[in-house]
């Protein structure tokens, strides 16, 4: 086949991807009237050789549905993507609600998620207009860790860099007086708005996390490494993330009923909660006994009260008396 003919099609094909979709349909005489738009208003195209590039291009699995329409007219369209459109949006919500993505890598981001649809399609999406960066966040920074962190991750290598973080005066000051970590890559996630990678510190043989944008002078070395068999990355993530760390335990805690939701996007929907009155019920579950797990049920004030076991009662009235003491102390 000539590079003419050759051209022309991936022309139609063009046309069919971005004008075309489950509710667009274009007559053979409308992809004529595209296809001149681009060769030249005096290109004539013969309907039966345009007909013929369409039966090609769908035995070349790009797949073209016929359908007839007013007065038996023929229609055409490309109605298959990689994505569908709930995913499409999927994707770029998540691109608008990073909040270490400039506004102007969101608007490159979306822009080229939206050239995996139809242009219909595309209109219908989002601009990325919702949401702002958070202030602190150095975005091209993020951009070069991440891009090593996956390497490393791929290839097995060990990471060296430098952490901290900023003090109250706003200056970023490193931890372990300016150290290098030697870490073993496992993971690389993305929880609460940013970055962290997850590995092995060499150091103390502990597993850890790191928050991407409080990395610095990163690098991948030349040593490879073994990852651990016993590690299990989800396990890690609830208990680091979802959950607090610390020992398992099992507790009573009684919520007022509006805190229903609460609870489930905190325990899951398999948790065992018990309508107590009308104002109340009690979950019964498993969980990590720390700090974090007594801030998180003072958060709900009088909404929460924990009925056992008892030393964990005894904590919670305890941070209690502490907070205060804060208040009482400044009288």
């Amino acid at each position: 086949m000539e590079r003419g003919s050759n051209y022309r099609l991936l022309k139609i094909k063009d046309v069919l991807f971005n004008e075309t979709d489950d509710f667009h349909e274009l007559g053979i005489e409308e992809i004529s009237g595209k296809l001149r738009l681009l060769f030249g208003e005096e290109v004539v195209f013969d309907n039966r050789t345009l007909k013929r590039d369409l039966e090609t291009l769908d035995d070349m699995d790009f797949e073209i549905v016929q359908n007839k329409g007013r007065f038996g007219k023929i229609l055409y369209s490309h109605q298959s993507r990689l994505f569908e459109t709930y995913q499409l949006r999927l994707i770029i919500d998540a691109i608008l609600s990073a909040r270490f993505i400039t506004t102007n890598e969101k608007k490159k981001l979306i822009k080229k998620v939206k050239h995996l649809t139809s242009k219909h399609i595309a209109k219908t999406l989002p601009e990325p207009i919702l949401f702002s960066q958070s202030a602190n966040i150095d975005y091209e920074l993020v951009k070069l860790n991440i891009d090593c962190v996956h390497r490393a991750i791929s290839e097995k290598k060990v990471l060296h860099f430098r952490y901290g973080k900023f003090n109250v005066d706003k200056e970023f000051e490193f931890n372990r007086n300016g150290d290098t970590y030697y870490v073993e890559p496992y993971a690389l996630i993305w929880q609460n708005d940013y970055y962290y990678l997850i590995g092995r510190f060499q150091e103390t043989n502990e597993i850890r996390h790191y928050r991407l944008d409080r990395i610095r002078n990163i690098a991948v070395s030349d040593k490879e490494f073994v990852k651990e068999d016993d590690f299990r990355l989800q396990e890690y993530v609830n208990q680091s993330f979802h959950m607090f760390a610390g020992e398992e335990i099992r507790i009573k805690i009684r919520f007022h009923i509006d805190l229903v939701n609460v609870v489930l996007d905190r325990f899951g929907q398999e948790v065992d909660i018990k309508q107590m009155d009308a104002e109340h019920f009690v979950l019964t579950t498993k969980a990590k006994l720390s700090d974090g797990l007594i801030n998180w049920i003072l958060t709900w004030g009088n909404q929460a009260k924990v009925l056992s076991p008892d030393y964990l009662v005894d904590q919670v009235k305890e941070k209690i008396q502490q907070m205060n003491a804060v208040y009482e102390s400044e009288r």
